[in-house]
């Protein structure tokens, strides 16, 4: 009251940004059960990046939402190509379990879409709204104990991340009941 003048504050406001291009269908569209984590089968994806010079190997993050079990790939750059590729190898091994992917809206997942036709839907966040897959962005910064951030991922080779995804999916969880991701997604997928 005794200021000259007022003292402007600012509070903070959820702003959710409209996908300008959207590569599939929207988060929106993603039935409830795959938030309530009730149903097993539905992933979140992501890439790793190491260096930030955009021509070398990233680490492919693959998350069951219920378990926490991480499938943890080496891939040869951030493009669509790349995460197609071994996309197809995911497929084949853990193909019939796969009831939805949840992305996000960069380039690498263009063509996600098409190939997950036949297997799953592929629902997209809304831009800069990493909370959408909060799964997948708390597990990558355990996967960033082993790979922090501005090392080269070139001289990383596949069983170093292999040997990574087994600390993480046999590490108990609170969350689980002090049970493995590994034990969890053994007794859902069997």
């Amino acid at each position: 009251m005794d200021l000259a003048e007022k003292m402007s504050r600012r509070l903070p406001k959820h702003i959710v940004h409209k996908n300008n291009r959207l590569l599939g269908l929207s988060i929106e569209e993603r039935p409830a059960e795959v938030a309530s984590r009730e149903e097993f089968g539905h992933f979140e994806i992501d890439t790793i990046v190491g260096k930030r010079d955009g021509q070398e190997s990233v680490i492919m993050t693959l998350i069951e939402r219920q378990t926490r079990f991480q499938i943890i790939r080496l891939i040869d750059g951030r493009d669509a190509d790349s995460v197609a590729y071994i996309m197809h190898a995911i497929i084949a091994e853990y193909g019939p379990i796969i009831k939805s992917v949840t992305a996000d809206n960069d380039p690498e997942f263009a063509t996600l879409s098409q190939v997950m036709t036949s297997v799953a839907p592929v629902y997209f966040t809304h831009p800069y709204t990493s909370s959408e897959r909060g799964t997948n962005e708390v597990h990558n910064r355990m996967v960033r104990r082993d790979f922090p951030k501005g090392e080269s991922l070139d001289t990383v080779s596949p069983a170093d991340v292999a040997k990574t995804a087994d600390k993480l999916n046999n590490m108990p969880r609170r969350q689980l009941d002090y049970r493995s991701p590994a034990e969890c997604f053994a007794a859902a997928y069997g």
